[in-house]
């Protein structure tokens, strides 16, 4: 067994970080914080306007939990598909599928983010061919 094995570890809120998503993270469990293995879990505000540079996870599956308000969810391979999210609502983000969060909702939103590793930087591939579809839909 590990260190971290036979303990508990609380993180407390206060700690940020930047993401190759283009956000400012709120911290939470990771490597990093709590020498978290298979798992991590971070909180990310989204003002009104707000959209993700299109990414995707390679090989790690995540879910977003919408604490507050309202968010498009663009993915596909040419950001084609949207989902919209409401608060209290689950979305699940298989592995590998390219996605970009986009708050066009005229409010902030709250995203309560996790992912199968152990940092959420893991596995991150940015698609700036994407964020160019993604900006001709700003219309």
């Amino acid at each position: 067994m590990g260190q971290n094995d036979q303990t508990i570890t609380v993180v407390r809120p206060g700690g940020t970080y930047s993401g190759a998503q283009g956000f400012t993270y709120g911290a939470g469990v990771s490597a990093a914080t709590a020498g978290a293995r298979q798992i991590c879990m971070n909180v990310l505000p989204m003002p009104d306007g707000a959209c993700a540079k299109a990414h995707l996870h390679q090989g790690i599956e995540t879910i977003a939990y919408l604490l507050e308000g309202i968010c498009d969810v663009w993915f596909g391979e040419g950001m084609e598909h949207v989902v919209r999210v409401e608060a209290g609502e689950q979305a699940f983000v298989p592995a590998d599928v390219p996605h970009a969060p986009w708050n066009r909702s005229g409010a902030p939103c709250k995203w309560l983010v996790v992912h199968a590793a152990p940092d959420d930087q893991e596995g991150i591939v940015l698609l700036p061919d994407l964020d160019r579809l993604l900006k001709a839909r700003e219309q």
